[in-house]
């Protein structure tokens, strides 16, 4: 016959609960840090390349066909949907005006 005890599941095992920033921050560096710059700058070039294939897709057009509407290479064009880290904001404008897309951006003063 098994053996039970009358402890509560806390009590029995010890689980540490961390908010998502707190495990951010201890992998990739607290905020404000060049470390975590840098990871969200990246961060942001992966989410804007990933929307450039989305859209491109969604309008049915190939890379080559979109790299004819703005002037440049498929190569080119298979390039900014892997990273975006080293875009021009003029290309940028150029490829979202090519897929029916319009480029807005927000500037915020830091916490004084």
């Amino acid at each position: 016959m098994a053996t039970t005890t009358n402890q509560p599941a806390a009590e029995t095992q010890s689980i540490r609960l961390k908010r998502f920033q707190d495990v951010k921050s201890s992998y990739v560096g607290a905020e404000g840090t060049p470390e975590r710059h840098t990871y969200e700058a990246e961060l942001r070039a992966e989410v804007i390349a990933e929307k450039i294939k989305e859209l491109r897709k969604a309008r049915h057009m190939t890379q080559q066909e979109l790299g004819d509407k703005i002037g440049v290479k498929k190569a080119q064009v298979s390039r900014l949907e892997s990273s975006t880290a080293n875009i021009t904001l003029d290309t940028l404008q150029k490829v979202f005006l090519a897929l029916g897309a319009r480029v807005t951006f927000g500037i915020e003063p830091l916490g004084e």
